[in-house]
């Protein structure tokens, strides 16, 4: 590891997760932090949490961490899954002995030669989501240290990954409200009408096809006709 400070290594981690442009990017460079930063971390994965409770893992550094969390998926049971429900921060110091994970931490030892693990929530103030996973071969790899530089890394990812997503709401939200904006345009040349009828005209149409407005407003820029034949304004 670097003879730098960890208030020196920590501002790196900043700056080098400020210069991702998308929150998958920022996960990729995250995870690859962790590998370099934190001692006795052999592998590193970060699991996002999605709509109704769903987690998957967008970003890993290796097949280690990827069947670790997998596992953990599919047996419900895990460091990773308590750190995002439970508890902040959850350390294995011998996944083979371990009573609270009976069959996620042999059965991954088994298959991938993992012996000790550190998972980390990911949260701001408003959100959690998800969590920093870090796997090592060695049992009780992790020490005090690394266990606070990994704590500090989670907490420079989540609010990278929070601003990243944010970023993406807002351009996916003015991106649908260009398309809609277009469509309405079309529909006002076609039928002489206003742009408050336009919209009306195409919401009624959403409603009654039970069509997303925006999928409804991008089918009519590709095809230039509206999906119903009965398109007439009131």
């Amino acid at each position: 590891m670097s003879a730098m400070s960890l208030s020196e290594r920590m501002a790196d981690v900043a700056r080098e997760l400020q210069e991702q442009h998308s929150s998958v990017s920022t996960v990729r460079s995250g995870v690859a932090l962790a590998v370099q930063n934190v001692g006795g971390c052999d592998a590193a994965s970060v699991s996002i949490v999605h709509a109704r409770r769903k987690v998957d893992t967008p970003a890993a550094t290796d097949d280690m961490a990827v069947v670790g969390d997998r596992l953990q998926y599919e047996t419900g049971e895990g460091p990773c899954l308590s750190a995002i429900w439970e508890a902040e921060t959850v350390y294995v110091p011998d996944l083979s002995h371990d009573p609270r994970w009976l069959h996620w931490g042999p059965r991954l030892a088994e298959t991938t030669g993992v012996r000790s693990s550190f998972s980390v929530r990911l949260f701001t103030i408003r959100d959690t989501l998800g969590a920093l996973n870090m796997y090592a071969t060695k049992p009780d790899a992790f020490s005090d240290e690394d266990k606070a530089e990994a704590i500090a890394i989670a907490a420079h990812i989540a609010v990278a990954v929070a601003a990243a997503q944010n970023l993406e709401h807002y351009e996916t939200a003015l991106d649908s409200r260009t398309i809609i904006a277009q469509a309405c345009g079309l529909v006002m040349e076609r039928f002489d009408i206003d742009s408050t009828q336009a919209f009306a005209l195409l919401t009624r149409l959403s409603s009654t096809q039970n069509v997303k407005l925006r999928d409804l407003a991008a089918e009519l820029i590709l095809t230039r006709r509206l999906l119903t034949t009965s398109a007439d304004p009131e």
